[in-house]
């Protein structure tokens, strides 16, 4: 398949030393983990096309499938290692009987070491463009796991550092004792929290900030109106809060603005939350965003990237401000290890 240079992602750069990457990145995750059966042929497919579209930030982390998807991820990368900027995380450590459930949290020097050999290992490379502290342990001082993190990087085994799910405060402890590329936490039409204070930050230090579930993890697509009800069993949402029962049928209601936007465009629900996020950047301006959709599927992958050339008005804007104020429910169903937990 051909690709025009018009479809061909901008890129920005991460951080104030980063790389460059395409202005929108892809998460992995769901392609061998947490949202029901997968096609693994047409999922190895989609990052080959990721790739002929200028997605060169790929996202994944050591807890996905306990690691199953990074040696899901291994051969690609090691077949594009000069091409794709891998991220990776370390911090969620569960249990293989109750692979969904968040059992620790480990920030310790110690345990970084054990998980970027592991992860190393895992996906075949020698280095990790981008190593995530995947979730903040307060009982462990940040110095602490950012030095160890900051160790990584002196040893060549990490390029660059981000941070997920911490405030702003966090950040620029953090940043203060090694630069930080990116951080990392979820922002979309359901979810602003973040702009209470990591957002503010991250622009007053010129980190990326790369929002995950720009799609409300496949609920502002119109593609499922009730998790209970329309998901497996097995699908991670079905954990969450404000997919299920009354919330999700309040929550459902909530998509009639964009549908009425995504109409005057002639494009999809998707693409109207994704050019939300993609809009971030020029309305928070000087803050590079770079949002991580997930997807398995070629078709979704190019109906994402094509949001990225939709620009949304500002009545448009106005019209979708006040949808995350009414959403039902939180986006975890413990609260306690997200930055607004803390914020």
């Amino acid at each position: 398949m051909t690709t025009a240079d018009s479809e061909k992602l901008d890129t920005v750069a991460l951080g104030t030393d980063g790389p460059q990457v395409g202005v929108q990145g892809l998460g992995c995750m769901g392609m061998s983990w947490a949202y029901g059966p997968t096609d693994e042929t047409e999922a190895r497919a989609t990052l080959e096309r990721a790739l002929e579209l200028g997605v060169t930030l790929l996202d994944t982390a050591d807890v996905y499938g306990l690691g199953a998807n990074e040696e899901f991820l291994a051969p690609f990368v090691r077949a594009h290692r000069d091409r794709v900027v891998l991220a990776t995380k370390f911090s969620i450590v569960r249990s293989p009987d109750d692979p969904y459930g968040r059992t620790v949290i480990r920030n310790d020097a110690p345990y970084i070491r054990e998980a970027i050999e592991n992860s190393l290992r895992r996906l075949g490379v020698d280095h990790v463009d981008l190593y995530y502290m995947h979730r903040r342990n307060p009982d462990v001082p940040l110095e602490e796991s950012v030095g160890a993190m900051a160790e990584l990087v002196a040893e060549g085994k990490v390029r660059h550092l981000g941070l997920s799910e911490v405030t702003g405060g966090e950040l620029r402890a953090a940043h203060a004792v090694h630069p930080i590329a990116a951080v990392q936490s979820e922002w979309s039409l359901f979810s602003r929290d973040v702009e209470q204070g990591v957002v503010g930050a991250a622009r007053e230090l010129g980190v990326a900030f790369v929002p995950y579930s720009p799609l409300g993890r496949g609920f502002l697509t119109g593609s499922f109106a009730n998790a209970d009800r329309e998901l497996p069993s097995d699908d991670f949402r079905r954990r969450q809060p404000r997919f299920t029962g009354d919330n999700a049928a309040a929550n459902a209601a909530l998509l009639e603005p964009v549908r009425k936007v995504a109409e005057a465009h002639g494009a999809t629900l998707a693409q109207i939350a994704l050019a939300w996020v993609q809009q971030r950047a020029r309305v928070h301006a000087g803050l590079a965003v770079v949002p991580i959709p997930g997807t398995r599927s070629r078709r979704r992958l190019e109906e994402n990237t094509a949001a990225t050339r939709i620009e949304l008005s500002e009545e448009e804007l106005a019209a979708l401000e006040p949808i995350a104020g009414r959403v039902a429910g939180d986006r975890y169903e413990d609260m306690t290890f997200t930055s607004a937990g803390r914020e």
